[in-house]
């Protein structure tokens, strides 16, 4: 077993303890993965949120652990439900009558109309405006932008999904 991993298995145990100083030098050690991971899970603007929130939740329950060995995986899934939280809080809002959407859309100018979605479509991050080009300016199929792409169909289309929402509500802002 390599020392770094031993030190680690150490650093967990006394935190388990309640040794202060031991969960501060566990929070430090885990940090580094911890926002590796985040950075894979969450939106961009979500990491050091749910780093944070992952490592007072490490900090408040190290205590229940059952076993050391158990620890990364435990944090892992601590992150990736923290970035589903933020990602839900994200997505959360009172849904618009379609009617009041078609008139506030229909109000603008074919230019003004363009030139906005152009904005909208600038301001998403790069996965999300990716498969909307994809999806509706190239009119590929959900099975050929998951080929394309070498991402499953589902994570394809909840992507997708998203950056409409994205785009609408930037129109609608």
């Amino acid at each position: 077993m390599a020392a770094a991993t031993i030190d680690r298995t150490c650093l967990i145990l006394a935190a388990q303890t309640g040794d202060p100083v031991a969960i501060e030098g566990l929070l430090a050690a885990c940090q580094t993965d911890a926002r590796r991971y985040a950075r894979r899970h969450c939106q961009a603007s979500d990491v050091d949120d749910a780093v944070q929130e992952s490592l007072l939740v490490v900090a408040r329950r190290v205590r229940g652990l059952q076993a050391a060995a158990a620890f990364s995986s435990w944090l892992f899934t601590v992150i990736r439900r923290e970035c589903l939280r933020l990602q839900r809080a994200m997505f959360r809002h009172d849904p618009l009558d379609e009617d009041v959407v078609e008139r506030q859309l229909a109000a603008r100018s074919d230019d003004a109309l363009r030139i906005d979605l152009a904005n909208a479509l600038e301001s998403l991050p790069a996965h999300y405006r990716e498969v909307v080009l994809l999806r509706d300016f190239e009119e590929l199929t959900i099975a050929e932008i998951a080929g394309r792409l070498g991402e499953p169909g589902g994570a394809v289309k909840s992507r997708l999904h998203r950056a409409r929402l994205l785009v609408r509500e930037y129109l609608l802002g």
